[in-house]
């Protein structure tokens, strides 16, 4: 009986093992088809670069240029864990511009105009900080252009999002006349991420955790838009 009992035993051993052996050699043939596949293009314009540092915080001295470089990296690395594949408008802190433009603001421009119509993304996400004479204006706001459903759309749920999450930012979002939100039809959107002349946002802005944070609602909100497409 003792033999029969370690010969069930053992049957059962050699069972389990060629379970264990059949699920790894099927988990490893079919790996690559769980690879996230980046089927969405998203641009996002870290704005101003070079001699355009655009606005300067009163407190700090932070150039707008360097803090929205930095949320657009921040940016880019949440949407590419999700498995979204991001082109950059700008990667350093140098401008866009040729170096022979005589205007340069003009070059650069149509610098950003020619990188998104190449990139043919499906969203164009613009980030920026902002800047008023009275140091009492404070939290993020979300531009979309005039005349675009799908702007409006996107500008919206990142609004909410942004609005439930993040101290102070704006729930409605707004009609922008900017040059980056008219240059390609896809769904394209303006942030103002705070203001550099708020001192107490003003190292707000510049808090890593905080800027991860910010950027981490921007995304859950362009992750709500992506539903009603």
């Amino acid at each position: 009986m003792f033999l029969t009992i370690k010969k069930k035993w053992l049957l059962l051993v050699l069972c389990l093992m060629l379970v264990v052996t059949s699920i790894v050699v099927y988990f490893t043939a079919i790996r690559p088809t769980f690879l996230p596949k980046a089927e969405h293009v998203i641009v996002i314009d870290a704005g101003h670069g070079g001699k355009d540092g655009g606005a300067v915080g009163r407190t700090t001295e932070i150039e707008e240029s360097a803090l929205n470089l930095q949320y657009a990296i921040c940016l880019k690395e949440i949407c590419e864990q999700f498995g979204f594949r991001v082109v950059l408008t700008r990667k350093d802190m140098a401008g866009l511009y040729s170096p022979l433009a005589q205007n340069k603001k003009k070059s650069e421009m149509e610098k950003r105009k020619q990188i998104i119509e190449k990139s043919n993304p499906d969203i164009v996400v613009s980030l920026h900080m902002n800047s008023f004479p009275s140091s009492e204006a404070r939290g993020a706001q979300v531009y979309y252009a005039n005349g675009s459903q799908g702007g409006q759309t996107l500008a919206e749920s990142v609004s909410t999002s942004l609005h439930n999450n993040v101290s102070n930012a704006k729930q409605t979002a707004k009609v922008g006349d900017f040059f980056v939100l008219n240059v390609s039809p896809c769904p394209s959107i303006l942030v103002e991420c705070g203001f550099l002349s708020n001192p107490e946002e003003e190292v707000l802005l510049q808090n890593k955790e905080y800027m991860h944070d910010f950027c981490y609602h921007l995304f859950c909100g362009i992750l709500k838009f992506y539903e009603f497409l």
